[in-house]
């Protein structure tokens, strides 16, 4: 073959791919490894603008990388219509993931909380497992390489960075949401969806978040370095439970982070939109009475009070408390008078926190908002609205609690976008 004919033929394969995915998080790498599962020979394009390749992957659980949760159900989501989100869990499950890196020889464990880890405890595991199948069945990723526009062409799409184009009937949208922006999620994703005909709902925000404290609760901010197991809540200005959890929080410099304050967080922030007397209540005593606990420091007697709480929060958080109260901690518990013991009661199961805001998405660790689920074909992650489209991960509008849920969302969605990607071609 002529020299000239064979950079001609080497340029038109470069320019066309069967499927090209934006995006190389975990929604992204699972479907392009299911596409090329599904159709072997197929040529499949994985572009991702950020210079490292699965950034969230390498972060995620304090870089041990929370694979999944032993049990998920629809309940520990948030955002889209928990009966299609049960559709998409049943289709790949908790255990379906487990056997998935088991096969890609990365055995995981189940800690006390129910998150799985790599027995390893390290994120490079479970990426570097991933690339590796891409590398087997034939994927190829390429980054950086920062998509600019995406349009229809006749009956296919033309994927444009600022200096290349690749060709393709198919794409799939897995750019994430705003959150973390420093691994590439930096909402990017919207545009091309809209550009592509598609809706994102009105509000789009930092979920799993750290939340500041306002002046009312700055005495927070002198407990920094202090977690406890605790029960946390958000209640409408009328009383009403909103939501609850039970999970440790870390008090902070800021104010409150660790589980139980980023599970709790988005509750807060979309309740306080339609009812700004909305409250979070903190319980340092798990879900206990108040009655339980007057009873209780009634009968602490000679003990002395700091002493006695010493034993069930700890020491630094009890004298806080105390403080708030009026009460010298080295002082007897039956020397405390009524109203002091009342009010210690209070506080320790009905503690309220004034939020003053959240740390924003550079710090929340995934977002509440996104493509409505309704525009989307659950059975196979396909665009109801724009054919040839596949939408996968965090830019649909879901999100999970902390303890891998929002990767059991990447892996189920990937299996099924990849399988069906795979018929399709």
């Amino acid at each position: 073959m002529p020299a000239f004919l064979l950079v001609i033929e080497l340029f038109l394969w470069m320019d066309r791919a069967d499927v090209v995915i934006v995006g190389g998080g975990a929604a992204g790498l699972m479907t392009a490894i299911w596409a090329a599962r599904s159709c072997i020979d197929s040529r499949i394009i994985v572009v991702d603008g950020a210079k490292m390749i699965g950034a969230k992957i390498l972060v995620a659980g304090g870089g041990r990388c929370n694979v999944t949760h032993e049990k998920v159900l629809p309940k520990d989501y948030a955002g889209g219509s928990r009966n299609i989100i049960k559709k998409v869990l049943k289709a790949w499950s908790a255990s379906d993931t487990i056997q998935f890196f088991e096969e890609l020889g990365v055995e995981l464990k189940c800690e006390d909380t129910g998150k799985m880890f790599p027995v390893t405890d390290s994120s490079k595991t479970v990426l570097n497992a991933l690339l590796r199948e891409c590398d087997r069945v034939g994927v190829e990723i390429v980054h950086p390489w920062r998509v600019k526009t995406i349009e229809r062409d006749g009956d296919g799409f033309v994927v444009r960075s600022s200096e290349d184009t690749i060709k393709t009937p198919r794409v799939v949208i897995a750019t994430g949401g705003m959150a973390l922006p420093k691994s590439g999620s930096d909402g990017e994703g919207y545009r091309i969806v809209k550009a592509l005909g598609h809706s994102v709902t009105e509000r789009v925000a930092p979920a799993l978040v750290p939340m500041m404290v306002a002046s009312e609760s700055k005495w927070i901010t002198e407990l920094s370095g202090i977690a406890a197991p605790v029960s946390i809540e958000v209640r409408s200005g009328s009383g009403k439970r909103i939501a609850r959890f039970a999970n440790d929080v870390l008090c902070t410099h800021f104010g409150l982070s660790g589980p139980g304050a980023l599970d709790v967080s988005r509750w807060y922030f979309d309740a306080k939109l339609d009812d700004p007397k909305a409250k979070l209540i903190m319980s340092w005593v798990g879900e206990s009475s108040f009655d339980m606990w007057d009873a209780k420091l009634q009968n602490i007697g000679k003990r002395t009070v700091g002493g006695y709480l010493r034993s069930v929060i700890p020491d630094r958080l009890g004298k806080m408390l105390c403080k708030r109260c009026g009460i010298d901690p080295a002082s007897a518990g039956h020397a405390m008078t009524r109203d002091q013991r009342r009010a210690l009661a209070h506080i320790l199961v009905e503690c309220e926190i004034e939020i003053a805001g959240n740390r924003g998405f550079t710090h929340a660790e995934v977002t509440a908002g996104g493509v409505p689920l309704d525009e989307v074909n659950v059975s196979t992650m396909h665009s109801r609205v724009c054919e040839g489209l596949w939408i996968v991960g965090e830019i649909l509008n879901v999100d999970g609690r902390i303890g891998g849920f929002n990767f059991q969302w990447a892996w189920s969605n990937g299996y099924i976008a990849g399988r069906a990607i795979g018929e399709s071609i």
